[in-house]
Order: C-alpha cells, then structure tokens, then sequence
C-alpha cells in the first residue's frame, strides 16, 4: 500500500487564494461601479458590471489604478469596433445621401476619438490623470457628435444610437475612475 499523496492538501491553499483573489476583485469592481453610478446619472450600475466582465483582465485586478487602465482600453476595443461596424454600413449599396454623409462624419470623429484614446492611455499610464481626462472627454464629445449629426434630418434614425450611448457610458465610467483616483491622489498629498 503507497503512502497518502500530499499533492490534495498542497493545492488547498492554491485554492483558496484563488478564491479570495476573485472575491477581492469582484468587490472592487462592485464597488467601483456603485461609485460610478452614484455620482453619475449617465453611468448604469449594471452595464459597469456587465462592461468589466467582458474583458478577462479583470479577473486579476489588484487596484483601481488597473481597473482604470482597462476601462479606458474597453472604450478603445468599443471604438475600433464601431469604425468597423460605420465602414460595413458605407459599403452597403443602398445608403441614404444623407445618412452616409452622417456615417461619414462619424468615422471621422470615431478616428481622431481613436488617436485621442491611444494618447489618454499613455498619459493615464504616466499617471498625467488631468490630461487622461482632457482626452476622454472629448471622446464623449465624438460620441454626442455622431450621434447629433442624424438628429439634423426629420425622420431619420441613427443606425449607431446604442454604440454611441455604450461608447459614452464607458467614456464616462474611465472618468469617473479618473476622477476617484484624483481624489485619493489630492488627499495624500496633505
């Protein structure tokens, strides 16, 4: 008879610290979206949870300085799927004058918003948080745009309503984190 295997009773402790890594970062994930969505009528509580499941990183969160980062590469992955999503509809054959002018200018503003995140992710990284906020901003800005810009017309409906409102709540939830890291940054400095 071959003596009992230690192995089970090695990888308890894997186990548990496994869990308690996950139920740290579900927690400041819940918590940062219940800020987010206190203190911004914009921000849904639950398409903050929703958004930061999406991305697998998440899972291995330490801090908010790091949920920050990925909230801002979410708004990225969202933006660079909406120009996508914009070139598919201008190559459709059949396209209202008036709407591919609008889908027009909202690649336009879509790619300087891309150019615009790649520049707040460097900034948010050097931890320059005013000029990370500067240019999420505006990316909301390019948001409402495209969005406007269907509103000119009687009649028409934007065919990007939920990408831009997604792309505008996720803008607002990077800020919001911004803002937050602001705050903590302020108080330990007095």
């Amino acid at each position: 008879m071959s003596p009992p295997s230690l192995l089970p009773l090695m990888l308890i402790p894997l186990i548990l610290c496994y869990i308690h890594s996950t139920l740290s970062t579900n927690h400041l994930i819940q918590q940062t979206c219940k800020n987010c969505s206190e203190t911004d009528p914009n921000i849904s509580y639950r398409f903050c949870i929703t958004s930061f499941k999406t991305d697998s990183k998440t899972l291995y969160v330490q801090n908010l300085t790091e949920l920050g980062l990925i909230s801002i590469k979410l708004i990225r992955h969202n933006v660079t799927d909406t120009i996508t999503y914009i070139k598919e509809l201008l190559n459709k054959k059949k396209i209202d004058p008036f709407i591919k002018e609008c889908l027009d200018d909202c690649i336009d503003v879509y790619s300087d918003a891309l150019t615009t995140l790649r520049e707040a992710i460097k900034d948010y990284k050097a931890k320059r948080y005013a000029d990370s906020n500067v240019k999420l901003s505006s990316v909301i800005d390019s948001c409402t745009t495209c969005e406007d810009g269907f509103s000119q017309k009687n009649g028409v409906i934007s065919p990007l309503t939920k990408r831009n409102k997604d792309n505008f709540q996720l803008s607002a939830i990077a800020l919001s984190i911004i803002n937050m890291l602001n705050v903590d940054k302020l108080k330990g400095a007095l």
